[in-house]
Protein backbone atom coordinates (compact mmCIF):
# COMPACT_ATOMS: atom_id res chain seq x y z
CA UNK A 1 0.00 0.00 0.00
CA UNK A 2 1.37 3.40 -0.90
CA UNK A 3 1.91 5.53 2.16
CA UNK A 4 2.67 8.84 0.44
CA UNK A 5 -0.06 11.15 -0.76
CA UNK A 6 -0.44 11.79 -4.45
CA UNK A 7 0.68 15.23 -5.54
CA UNK A 8 -1.86 16.74 -7.89
CA UNK A 9 -0.38 18.19 -11.03
CA UNK A 10 -1.30 21.72 -12.01
CA UNK A 11 -3.99 21.70 -14.72
CA UNK A 12 -2.62 22.59 -18.13
CA UNK A 13 -5.04 25.48 -18.61
CA UNK A 14 -4.05 26.97 -15.23
CA UNK A 15 -0.36 26.65 -16.05
CA UNK A 16 -0.96 28.32 -19.41
CA UNK A 17 -2.88 31.15 -17.75
CA UNK A 18 -0.07 31.76 -15.23
CA UNK A 19 2.57 31.66 -17.98
CA UNK A 20 0.57 34.12 -20.08
CA UNK A 21 0.12 36.49 -17.14
CA UNK A 22 3.83 36.25 -16.38
CA UNK A 23 4.79 37.12 -19.96
CA UNK A 24 2.35 40.03 -20.02
CA UNK A 25 3.69 41.32 -16.70
CA UNK A 26 7.31 41.13 -17.86
CA UNK A 27 6.50 42.97 -21.10
CA UNK A 28 4.50 45.61 -19.21
CA UNK A 29 7.33 46.13 -16.71
CA UNK A 30 9.95 46.36 -19.47
CA UNK A 31 7.91 48.86 -21.47
CA UNK A 32 7.34 50.96 -18.33
CA UNK A 33 11.02 51.26 -17.38
CA UNK A 34 11.53 54.75 -18.92
CA UNK A 35 8.44 56.04 -17.12
CA UNK A 36 9.51 54.37 -13.86
CA UNK A 37 12.91 56.08 -14.07
CA UNK A 38 11.22 59.39 -14.81
CA UNK A 39 8.85 59.05 -11.85
CA UNK A 40 11.72 58.07 -9.55
CA UNK A 41 13.82 61.02 -10.66
CA UNK A 42 10.92 63.43 -10.19
CA UNK A 43 9.89 62.18 -6.73
CA UNK A 44 13.37 61.82 -5.23
CA UNK A 45 14.58 65.01 -6.92
CA UNK A 46 11.67 67.02 -5.49
CA UNK A 47 12.26 65.57 -2.03
CA UNK A 48 15.97 66.45 -2.22
CA UNK A 49 15.27 70.03 -3.36
CA UNK A 50 12.73 70.64 -0.59
CA UNK A 51 14.96 69.08 2.06
CA UNK A 52 18.40 70.31 1.01
CA UNK A 53 17.63 73.66 -0.61
CA UNK A 54 14.46 74.83 1.15
CA UNK A 55 15.58 73.26 4.42
CA UNK A 56 12.26 71.53 5.14
CA UNK A 57 12.17 68.44 7.33
CA UNK A 58 10.54 65.34 5.81
CA UNK A 59 9.00 67.11 2.77
CA UNK A 60 6.83 64.15 1.85
CA UNK A 61 4.39 66.30 -0.14
CA UNK A 62 7.17 67.25 -2.56
CA UNK A 63 7.75 63.60 -3.43
CA UNK A 64 4.07 62.61 -3.57
CA UNK A 65 3.14 65.61 -5.70
CA UNK A 66 5.83 64.80 -8.26
CA UNK A 67 5.04 61.07 -8.21
CA UNK A 68 1.30 61.51 -8.67
CA UNK A 69 1.79 64.12 -11.40
CA UNK A 70 4.09 61.82 -13.37
CA UNK A 71 2.08 58.67 -12.61
CA UNK A 72 1.11 55.83 -14.87
CA UNK A 73 -1.59 56.49 -17.39
CA UNK A 74 -2.57 55.71 -20.96
CA UNK A 75 -0.95 58.95 -22.09
CA UNK A 76 0.87 61.30 -19.76
CA UNK A 77 0.51 64.70 -21.42
CA UNK A 78 1.61 68.14 -20.31
CA UNK A 79 -2.03 69.10 -19.75
CA UNK A 80 -2.75 66.04 -17.60
CA UNK A 81 0.46 66.50 -15.66
CA UNK A 82 -0.34 70.18 -15.10
CA UNK A 83 -3.89 69.29 -14.04
CA UNK A 84 -2.70 66.77 -11.45
CA UNK A 85 0.11 69.07 -10.31
CA UNK A 86 -2.29 71.98 -9.87
CA UNK A 87 -4.71 69.76 -7.98
CA UNK A 88 -1.97 68.62 -5.61
CA UNK A 89 -0.63 72.13 -5.02
CA UNK A 90 -4.04 73.76 -4.54
CA UNK A 91 -5.14 70.91 -2.29
CA UNK A 92 -2.19 71.33 0.04
CA UNK A 93 -2.49 75.13 0.01
CA UNK A 94 -6.23 74.95 0.69
CA UNK A 95 -5.68 72.45 3.48
CA UNK A 96 -3.05 74.69 5.06
CA UNK A 97 -5.35 77.71 4.85
CA UNK A 98 -8.45 76.00 6.25
CA UNK A 99 -6.43 74.30 8.98
CA UNK A 100 -5.16 77.73 10.01
CA UNK A 101 -8.78 78.85 10.43
CA UNK A 102 -10.50 75.74 11.82
CA UNK A 103 -7.67 73.74 13.43
CA UNK A 104 -7.17 69.96 13.21
CA UNK A 105 -9.48 67.02 13.81
CA UNK A 106 -11.93 64.62 12.21
CA UNK A 107 -14.76 67.08 11.68
CA UNK A 108 -12.28 69.65 10.39
CA UNK A 109 -10.98 67.07 7.89
CA UNK A 110 -14.54 66.33 6.74
CA UNK A 111 -15.26 70.04 6.36
CA UNK A 112 -11.99 70.68 4.52
CA UNK A 113 -12.54 67.77 2.12
CA UNK A 114 -16.12 68.84 1.38
CA UNK A 115 -15.13 72.45 0.72
CA UNK A 116 -12.14 71.35 -1.34
CA UNK A 117 -14.24 69.12 -3.57
CA UNK A 118 -16.84 71.85 -4.06
CA UNK A 119 -14.10 74.30 -5.06
CA UNK A 120 -12.46 71.67 -7.29
CA UNK A 121 -15.68 70.99 -9.19
CA UNK A 122 -16.21 74.71 -9.57
CA UNK A 123 -12.72 75.23 -11.00
CA UNK A 124 -12.46 72.20 -13.28
CA UNK A 125 -14.59 69.28 -14.48
CA UNK A 126 -11.65 66.85 -14.52
CA UNK A 127 -11.99 63.89 -12.17
CA UNK A 128 -8.23 63.68 -11.55
CA UNK A 129 -8.01 67.34 -10.57
CA UNK A 130 -10.92 67.08 -8.12
CA UNK A 131 -9.64 63.87 -6.52
CA UNK A 132 -6.13 65.19 -5.99
CA UNK A 133 -7.29 68.51 -4.58
CA UNK A 134 -9.64 66.85 -2.08
CA UNK A 135 -7.19 64.14 -1.05
CA UNK A 136 -4.22 66.44 -0.52
CA UNK A 137 -6.21 68.99 1.49
CA UNK A 138 -7.60 66.24 3.76
CA UNK A 139 -4.12 64.80 4.35
CA UNK A 140 -2.80 68.19 5.41
CA UNK A 141 -5.48 68.47 8.09
CA UNK A 142 -5.11 64.87 9.30
CA UNK A 143 -1.30 64.77 9.52
CA UNK A 144 0.61 66.41 12.38
CA UNK A 145 1.40 70.11 12.01
CA UNK A 146 4.63 70.75 10.12
CA UNK A 147 7.53 72.15 12.12
CA UNK A 148 8.60 74.22 9.10
CA UNK A 149 5.73 76.69 9.22
CA UNK A 150 2.08 76.83 8.18
CA UNK A 151 2.60 76.88 4.40
CA UNK A 152 5.77 74.78 4.09
CA UNK A 153 3.76 71.86 2.74
CA UNK A 154 2.30 74.09 0.05
CA UNK A 155 5.82 75.03 -1.04
CA UNK A 156 6.79 71.34 -1.04
CA UNK A 157 3.81 70.43 -3.22
CA UNK A 158 4.57 73.30 -5.59
CA UNK A 159 8.19 72.13 -5.82
CA UNK A 160 7.14 68.60 -6.75
CA UNK A 161 4.59 69.84 -9.27
CA UNK A 162 7.00 72.19 -11.02
CA UNK A 163 9.70 69.54 -11.18
CA UNK A 164 7.18 67.08 -12.65
CA UNK A 165 6.33 69.58 -15.40
CA UNK A 166 10.01 70.12 -16.17
CA UNK A 167 10.59 66.37 -16.37
CA UNK A 168 7.61 65.83 -18.70
CA UNK A 169 8.81 68.64 -20.98
CA UNK A 170 12.52 67.83 -21.12
CA UNK A 171 12.30 64.05 -20.74
CA UNK A 172 9.09 63.02 -22.51
CA UNK A 173 8.15 59.60 -23.80
CA UNK A 174 8.41 59.14 -27.57
CA UNK A 175 5.46 61.22 -28.84
CA UNK A 176 5.03 58.82 -31.77
CA UNK A 177 4.49 55.75 -29.60
CA UNK A 178 0.74 55.91 -28.87
CA UNK A 179 -0.57 56.99 -32.30
CA UNK A 180 1.86 54.76 -34.21
CA UNK A 181 0.93 51.74 -32.09
CA UNK A 182 -2.81 52.34 -32.61
CA UNK A 183 -2.36 53.05 -36.33
CA UNK A 184 -0.20 49.98 -36.88
CA UNK A 185 -2.74 47.78 -35.08
CA UNK A 186 -5.53 49.36 -37.14
CA UNK A 187 -3.83 48.49 -40.42
CA UNK A 188 -2.97 44.96 -39.25
CA UNK A 189 -6.58 44.32 -38.23
CA UNK A 190 -7.84 45.74 -41.52
CA UNK A 191 -5.33 43.66 -43.48
CA UNK A 192 -6.48 40.49 -41.72
CA UNK A 193 -10.14 41.34 -42.35
CA UNK A 194 -9.47 41.77 -46.08
CA UNK A 195 -7.52 38.50 -46.16
CA UNK A 196 -10.48 36.74 -44.53
CA UNK A 197 -12.65 38.21 -47.28
CA UNK A 198 -10.29 36.70 -49.86
CA UNK A 199 -10.59 33.27 -48.23
CA UNK A 200 -14.37 33.60 -48.04
CA UNK A 201 -14.54 34.36 -51.77
CA UNK A 202 -12.10 31.57 -52.65
CA UNK A 203 -13.97 28.94 -50.62
CA UNK A 204 -17.48 30.35 -51.23
CA UNK A 205 -17.85 30.42 -47.44
CA UNK A 206 -20.32 32.89 -45.98
CA UNK A 207 -19.21 32.03 -42.42
CA UNK A 208 -15.70 33.20 -43.29
CA UNK A 209 -17.28 36.43 -44.57
CA UNK A 210 -18.98 36.92 -41.20
CA UNK A 211 -15.62 36.31 -39.50
CA UNK A 212 -14.16 39.00 -41.76
CA UNK A 213 -16.95 41.34 -40.70
CA UNK A 214 -16.10 40.74 -37.03
CA UNK A 215 -12.44 41.47 -37.82
CA UNK A 216 -13.39 44.65 -39.66
CA UNK A 217 -15.50 45.80 -36.72
CA UNK A 218 -12.45 45.27 -34.51
CA UNK A 219 -10.79 48.26 -36.18
CA UNK A 220 -13.15 50.65 -34.40
CA UNK A 221 -11.33 50.47 -31.05
CA UNK A 222 -8.13 51.69 -32.70
CA UNK A 223 -9.97 54.47 -34.53
CA UNK A 224 -11.45 55.58 -31.20
CA UNK A 225 -7.94 55.79 -29.70
CA UNK A 226 -6.35 57.80 -32.49
CA UNK A 227 -7.81 61.33 -32.02
CA UNK A 228 -6.76 61.57 -28.35
CA UNK A 229 -3.41 59.92 -29.12
CA UNK A 230 -2.68 62.43 -31.89
CA UNK A 231 -3.66 65.40 -29.69
CA UNK A 232 -1.45 64.25 -26.82
CA UNK A 233 1.49 63.46 -29.09
CA UNK A 234 1.34 66.76 -30.96
CA UNK A 235 1.19 68.58 -27.64
CA UNK A 236 4.38 66.86 -26.46
CA UNK A 237 6.06 67.42 -29.84
CA UNK A 238 5.21 71.14 -29.70
CA UNK A 239 6.42 71.81 -26.15
CA UNK A 240 9.30 69.38 -25.71
CA UNK A 241 12.64 70.29 -27.34
CA UNK A 242 13.41 66.59 -27.87
CA UNK A 243 10.05 65.88 -29.50
CA UNK A 244 9.94 68.69 -32.03
CA UNK A 245 11.56 66.61 -34.74
CA UNK A 246 8.41 64.46 -34.84
CA UNK A 247 5.97 67.34 -35.39
CA UNK A 248 5.91 67.08 -39.19
CA UNK A 249 5.33 63.32 -39.13
CA UNK A 250 2.56 63.56 -36.53
CA UNK A 251 0.82 66.36 -38.45
CA UNK A 252 1.09 64.35 -41.66
CA UNK A 253 -0.43 61.22 -40.12
CA UNK A 254 -3.15 63.04 -38.18
CA UNK A 255 -4.37 64.87 -41.32
CA UNK A 256 -5.10 61.48 -42.88
CA UNK A 257 -7.31 60.30 -40.02
CA UNK A 258 -10.55 60.67 -41.99
CA UNK A 259 -9.19 58.36 -44.69
CA UNK A 260 -8.26 55.72 -42.10
CA UNK A 261 -11.77 55.99 -40.70
CA UNK A 262 -13.54 55.85 -44.07
CA UNK A 263 -11.44 52.91 -45.29
CA UNK A 264 -12.26 50.93 -42.14
CA UNK A 265 -15.97 51.77 -42.44
CA UNK A 266 -15.97 50.74 -46.10
CA UNK A 267 -14.33 47.44 -45.18
CA UNK A 268 -17.21 46.71 -42.80
CA UNK A 269 -19.75 47.55 -45.49
CA UNK A 270 -17.89 45.32 -47.97
CA UNK A 271 -17.66 42.36 -45.57
CA UNK A 272 -21.36 42.64 -44.71
CA UNK A 273 -22.30 42.79 -48.39
CA UNK A 274 -19.97 39.88 -49.18
CA UNK A 275 -21.70 37.70 -46.59
CA UNK A 276 -25.03 38.50 -48.24
CA UNK A 277 -23.71 37.84 -51.76
CA UNK A 278 -22.25 34.47 -50.76
CA UNK A 279 -25.42 33.52 -48.88
CA UNK A 280 -27.40 34.14 -52.08
CA UNK A 281 -24.80 32.38 -54.27
CA UNK A 282 -24.69 35.55 -56.36
CA UNK A 283 -20.97 35.40 -57.20
CA UNK A 284 -20.03 33.26 -60.20
CA UNK A 285 -17.01 30.90 -59.99
CA UNK A 286 -15.28 32.93 -62.70
CA UNK A 287 -15.75 36.14 -60.74
CA UNK A 288 -14.55 34.50 -57.53
CA UNK A 289 -11.36 33.31 -59.26
CA UNK A 290 -10.38 36.88 -60.13
CA UNK A 291 -11.75 38.66 -57.04
CA UNK A 292 -10.09 36.45 -54.40
CA UNK A 293 -6.49 37.16 -55.57
CA UNK A 294 -7.38 40.84 -55.84
CA UNK A 295 -8.47 40.88 -52.19
CA UNK A 296 -5.18 39.22 -51.21
CA UNK A 297 -3.29 41.96 -53.04
CA UNK A 298 -5.34 44.58 -51.21
CA UNK A 299 -4.60 42.90 -47.88
CA UNK A 300 -0.87 42.91 -48.64
CA UNK A 301 -1.00 46.61 -49.54
CA UNK A 302 -2.63 47.47 -46.21
CA UNK A 303 -0.02 45.36 -44.42
CA UNK A 304 2.66 47.41 -46.17
CA UNK A 305 0.98 50.54 -44.77
CA UNK A 306 1.30 49.03 -41.29
CA UNK A 307 5.04 48.64 -41.90
CA UNK A 308 5.30 52.25 -43.07
CA UNK A 309 3.96 53.73 -39.83
CA UNK A 310 6.20 51.51 -37.70
CA UNK A 311 9.34 52.75 -39.45
CA UNK A 312 11.38 55.12 -37.30
CA UNK A 313 13.21 56.86 -40.15
CA UNK A 314 11.73 59.19 -42.75
CA UNK A 315 13.47 57.25 -45.53
CA UNK A 316 11.95 53.99 -44.30
CA UNK A 317 8.48 55.51 -44.05
CA UNK A 318 8.66 56.88 -47.59
CA UNK A 319 9.95 53.56 -48.92
CA UNK A 320 7.02 51.58 -47.51
CA UNK A 321 4.48 54.28 -48.37
CA UNK A 322 5.68 54.24 -51.98
CA UNK A 323 5.45 50.45 -52.05
CA UNK A 324 1.91 50.61 -50.63
CA UNK A 325 0.92 53.22 -53.21
CA UNK A 326 2.14 51.00 -56.06
CA UNK A 327 0.32 47.98 -54.65
CA UNK A 328 -2.90 49.94 -54.17
CA UNK A 329 -2.67 51.45 -57.65
CA UNK A 330 -2.30 47.93 -59.04
CA UNK A 331 -5.50 46.92 -57.25
CA UNK A 332 -7.36 50.10 -58.22
CA UNK A 333 -6.56 49.64 -61.93
CA UNK A 334 -8.43 46.30 -61.90
CA UNK A 335 -11.63 47.52 -60.23
CA UNK A 336 -13.92 47.10 -63.21
CA UNK A 337 -16.58 44.38 -62.82
CA UNK A 338 -16.48 43.47 -66.51
CA UNK A 339 -12.69 43.24 -66.61
CA UNK A 340 -12.78 40.99 -63.54
CA UNK A 341 -15.45 38.79 -65.09
CA UNK A 342 -17.89 39.54 -62.29
CA UNK A 343 -21.50 39.33 -63.43
CA UNK A 344 -24.84 40.03 -61.84
CA UNK A 345 -26.09 43.04 -59.95
CA UNK A 346 -24.89 41.85 -56.52
CA UNK A 347 -21.46 40.77 -57.76
CA UNK A 348 -20.90 44.03 -59.62
CA UNK A 349 -22.00 45.98 -56.55
CA UNK A 350 -19.36 44.15 -54.55
CA UNK A 351 -16.61 45.38 -56.87
CA UNK A 352 -17.99 48.90 -56.85
CA UNK A 353 -17.81 48.96 -53.04
CA UNK A 354 -14.06 48.40 -53.28
CA UNK A 355 -13.46 51.54 -55.33
CA UNK A 356 -14.02 54.18 -52.57
CA UNK A 357 -12.15 51.97 -50.08
CA UNK A 358 -9.08 51.81 -52.31
CA UNK A 359 -9.25 55.57 -52.95
CA UNK A 360 -9.25 56.22 -49.20
CA UNK A 361 -6.36 53.82 -48.71
CA UNK A 362 -4.39 55.58 -51.44
CA UNK A 363 -4.96 58.90 -49.70
CA UNK A 364 -3.99 57.26 -46.39
CA UNK A 365 -0.74 56.27 -48.13
CA UNK A 366 -0.07 59.86 -49.20
CA UNK A 367 -1.71 60.24 -52.60
CA UNK A 368 -3.82 63.31 -53.39
CA UNK A 369 -7.53 62.74 -54.01
CA UNK A 370 -7.33 63.60 -57.72
CA UNK A 371 -4.36 61.25 -58.19
CA UNK A 372 -6.17 58.42 -56.43
CA UNK A 373 -9.32 58.80 -58.53
CA UNK A 374 -7.39 58.91 -61.81
CA UNK A 375 -6.06 55.39 -61.20
CA UNK A 376 -9.56 53.89 -61.22
CA UNK A 377 -10.70 52.50 -64.59
CA UNK A 378 -13.59 54.23 -66.31
CA UNK A 379 -16.88 52.38 -66.05
CA UNK A 380 -18.90 51.90 -69.20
Amino acid sequence: MATGRKVKRMPAHLFGFIAQRNRAGLIRSRNSLPRILRMTLGAIGAFWIAESIWGHSQPIFAATSALVSLGFGASTTVRKTAEVALGCTLGVALGDTLMHWFGQGIWQAALVMSLSLVIARYLDSGAIFSTQLGMQSALVVLLPISADGPFARSIDALTGSLLALLVIIFWPTDPRRSPVSALSDLFKELSEALLECAWAIRDDDRRAAFHALIKARGTQKYLDMLPAAFRASKEIATISPTGRRHRHELNRLSKRFNHYDWAARNSRVFARRLASVLSNSALTPEGAQTLAPLMRELSEAVNTLAHSVRETTVAGQRKYEKAAQLQLEGVAAQLDPRALGVEGLQGEGLVLLLRPMVVDLLEAAGREHEEAIEVLPKLS
